[in-house]
C-alpha cells in the first residue's frame, strides 16, 4: 500500500473547510483539520503534514503569524486560501513564508494544481542545494521512486507506514550524508517531539527489518553512533 499524502487544513469556515477535505479525500489524501491558527500549529507539529493549506482570517491568531511559526522550523509547503484579494495581502503572505495564494472562491482542478506544484517546488528545496534532484534514489536493488511514492527493493515493493516512508525518503534526498537525530526527529515530528530519540530508533528498527538483508550488517542505511544516520550515496545523479 502506497502512503497517502497527508494534508492539514487551517480554516474556521465549516462549508469551505468540509469541501476542501471532501476534495483532498477524493484525491487521496489523509486530511487533518482545524478551526483556529492555535489548533493549526498544534496539529502541524505533531503530525508534521506534507501541505497546509491555511486561511488568513482566523478567529483567534491573523494567518500570518501561523506562516511565521512554521516557518521557523520547516520548509513544508503552505497554501494560503484567502478572500482577501489585495496585493499587499498576497505578498505580505508569500513574504512571510507562504508557497502560494488562491483567493476564494476556487475550483477543485485549481486547486489539486496549486498542491501538485508547491509539492514539487517543495521536493526541489529539500534536496541538495545547487543540484538538480533525480525523481529517483537507487542503490544496488534498492529504488525509491519519490514522484510515485514507492519503494521497491529487488523489484518487490515494500511496504512502508506513512512515518518510515517519510525517514526513508528524508535520507535518500540527503543521501551520503549524515543527518543528526535531532533534525530528523525535527523534520518528522515536529519542534516539540520527545528528544530522547526512542520514537526514532523504533521506526528506523522497522525500517531496516523490510529493506536490510542482515538488519545487523546494513547495506542502506548506517547508524554514525552518538550521531545520527547516513543512507548510502544514490547511485543516479
Amino acid at each position: 500500500m502506497t502512503p497517502k499524502l497527508t494534508a492539514l487544513i487551517i480554516e474556521d469556515e465549516k462549508s469551505i473547510r468540509s469541501f476542501i477535505e471532501t476534495t483532498l479525500n477524493a484525491n487521496g489524501y489523509k486530511v487533518y483539520t482545524a478551526a483556529s491558527g492555535q489548533e493549526g500549529l498544534s496539529f502541524a507539529t505533531s503530525n508534521c503534514p506534507d501541505v497546509i493549506l491555511l486561511d488568513l482570517g482566523l478567529p483567534d491568531i491573523d494567518g500570518l503569524q501561523v506562516i511565521r511559526q512554521v516557518r521557523e522550523w520547516s520548509i513544508l509547503p503552505i497554501i494560503v486560501i484567502s478572500a482577501r484579494t489585495q496585493e499587499k495581502e498576497k505578498v505580505a503572505a508569500l513574504d512571510a513564508g507562504a508557497d502560494d495564494y488562491i483567493t476564494k472562491p476556487f475550483g477543485t482542478s485549481e486547486l489539486m494544481a496549486r498542491i501538485r506544484t508547491a509539492l514539487r517546488h517543495h521536493h526541489l528545496q529539500a534536496s541538495a542545494p545547487g543540484k538538480m534532484p533525480s525523481p529517483i534514489y537507487q542503490y544496488g536493488g534498492l529504488i525509491i521512486d519519490y514522484e510515485k511514492r514507492l519503494v521497491t527493493l529487488e523489484g518487490q515493493t515494500i511496504h512502508l507506514t506513512q512515518i518510515e516512508y517519510k525517514l526513508v525518503t528524508l535520507l535518500a534526498r540527503h543521501s551520503g550524508k549524515v543527518l543528526t537525530y535531532d533534525y530528523i526527529i525535527n523534520q518528522i515530528w515536529g519542534p516539540y517531539a520527545d528528544n530522547n530519540n526512542q520514537i526514532l530508533r523504533v521506526n528506523m528498527a522497522h525500517i531496516r527489518r523490510k529493506l536490510e538483508a542482515n538488519p545487523a550488517e546494513p547495506q542502506y542505511i548506517f547508524t554514525e553512533i552518538g550521531v545520527g544516520y547516513r543512507m548510502q550515496e544514490s547511485q543516479i545523479e
